[in-house]
């Protein structure tokens, strides 16, 4: 059963947003007795970060399953009424930021299939590159389903439907054992039917999981922090290539991919931007992992400055560690507006340049006549860094000296992060001097990759790095877009690809650095 509260099309992005945006946060709880749809609030709140979009949670009482979602943040979808009447035994949540099928309602998470025999529902963190091939095996018109979530649900309802007269938790093994296999991309899932959850990894761990332990319960979480708020405390993280399943005979493991396929590729931005800093991953501490890549900055890229200081809120951990390495004082030259939210949405250009100002704003007494190092994780496209330049020139700053948590980012992804078409990076159009001038700062250095890897403290642990490097660990296919699934889908089914595993270089416009810079 789906209960809408509302259903809103929201589809509009802050077109000056330079931040890359990651696809979603999934949470998952088996805890009889306590109120696990209070508990799963929590959780998806501390996975906010993850997707803005839309939130969701599925709840079981051991008869049916009641799914809750809606356009917007936790706190908007969910208050105590809505809270107090999901009650259960176990419950899965997720936040939504949209890569494979629009940002609408009925792309909001988690997905929910029911028949006579079975019913389930899906949340899924990552981006499948193999979703047309999928639906035109399995027969399915365009609009049949309308994302790749949605996709693997309606393949796992067939295999189940297909085995009707089986004992459903072996009906739910063999089905994802089917499927899971044919799944290609990044795919971390959580899934619930009405006795138990499941966790999914796919063989390249490209977006994390990890497994906590609750008095009486366990926790399936996209970071360990969702654990640490509710009281569990971490376990593991969940293998690659590893399916998880939590009932009331405790957790159990699968493994259906072969060992062929499996092949740890952790995405580096976790790391650099996406997991929040107080996350663990590989075993290490995300923000020690930050510290650690701004004084391998200050080692690589010295300059003599008065005040060391950190873009909010992802540059500052890395702005610690070049004060620190460099000895240069570190201190607050920006203050951010928390209460702007990511897809705000301004509709002309001196609105826009009007919102960047809603989101930072200088502060002059630590930055009039100061030399400044200004250390941010990444630029995407360099629209809000450009103008955030601006504002610190105007504050006083006499020199601004950039520099950058991480290698330049040259390359879409496609395994869970929406960056666009590559012609809309900034670092694929124009070399690093280009950019420096674009931005208008006196010195610009990009941290190097074997110095970010070794910054992780997990070296030879396995990373994919293909937006830097453009090196893709699957082949990505012809034609892949945001919109494949969806008919009449408008300028996203435009956004189009053709790169292997090693990408060779694609078609750009002729005119982009002009255009960047003004000219002709």
């Amino acid at each position: 059963m789906t209960v809408p509260v509302t259903a809103p099309d929201v589809t509009g992005v802050d077109p000056d947003d330079d931040t890359p945006k990651e696809a979603c946060g999934v949470f998952g709880i088996f805890a009889p007795g306590m109120p696990v749809a209070h508990l799963t609030y929590l959780g998806l709140y501390a996975l906010q970060h993850r997707g803005q979009e839309s939130a969701g949670m599925a709840v079981s009482d051991g008869e049916a399953l009641t799914v809750v979602k809606d356009m917007g943040l936790v706190s908007n979808v969910f208050d105590e009424r809505t809270l107090v009447a999901l009650t259960g035994d176990l419950a899965i949540g997720q936040t939504r930021y949209s890569t494979t099928g629009s940002s609408t309602w009925r792309n909001a998470q988690p997905v929910y299939r029911g028949a006579e025999h079975f019913e389930f529902a899906l949340g899924h963190n990552g981006n499948l590159v193999n979703t047309e091939q999928l639906a035109a095996d399995a027969g399915m018109l365009p609009g049949t389903v309308t994302s790749d979530s949605d996709l693997v649900a309606e393949l796992l309802a067939l295999e189940l439907a297909s085995r009707s007269d089986m004992d459903p938790g072996e009906a739910f093994d063999e089905a994802l054992a089917e499927v899971l296999p044919r799944l290609r991309g990044a795919f971390t899932l959580v899934l619930a039917d009405t006795e138990r959850i499941v966790g999914v990894r796919d063989p390249n761990g490209f977006r994390p999981l990890c497994l906590g332990r609750l008095d009486g319960g366990w926790v399936l979480a996209s970071e360990s922090p969702a654990l640490d708020v509710i009281g569990a405390h971490m376990v593991r993280e969940v293998d690659p290539g590893e399916v998880v399943v939590i009932d009331q005979t405790g957790c159990r493991s699968m493994r259906p991919f072969s060992d062929d396929v499996v092949d740890p590729k952790l995405c580096l931005f976790e790391f650099v931007y996406f997991a929040r800093p107080d996350a663990v991953l590989y075993g290490k501490s995300v923000h020690h992992a930050r510290v650690r890549m701004g004084e391998m900055l200050a080692a690589q890229a010295p300059v003599e400055a008065d005040l060391v200081m950190g873009v909010p809120e992802s540059g500052m951990p890395a702005a610690e560690g070049y004060a620190r390495a460099s000895g240069i004082p570190y201190g607050q030259g920006l203050v951010k507006n928390r209460y702007i939210g990511r897809t705000f949405i301004a509709p002309t250009q001196a609105m826009r340049a009007a919102a960047v100002r809603m989101k930072l704003n200088p502060l002059r007494d630590s930055t009039e006549g100061q030399r400044l190092v200004v250390v941010d994780d990444s630029i995407v496209r360099g629209t809000t860094t450009r103008a955030m330049v601006r504002m610190l020139r105007a504050a006083g700053a006499t020199e601004v000296h950039m520099r950058v948590s991480s290698p330049p980012y040259r390359w879409p992804c496609f395994y869970g992060m929406d960056t666009g078409v590559r012609s809309e990076l900034l670092a694929a159009n124009l070399t690093v001097d280009e950019i420096r001038e674009y931005l208008e700062v006196d010195s610009l250095t990009y941290l190097t990759l074997d110095r970010l890897v070794e910054a992780t403290g997990a070296v030879g642990a396995g990373f994919c790095d293909a937006c830097l490097t453009g090196t893709y660990p699957i082949d990505i296919p012809v034609n892949l877009s945001k919109g494949v699934l969806e008919v009449g889908d408008g300028p996203a089914a435009e956004r189009t690809v053709a790169v292997g595993g090693n990408a060779p270089e694609a078609e750009l416009p002729t005119d982009a650095a002009n255009r960047l810079f003004g000219r002709g």
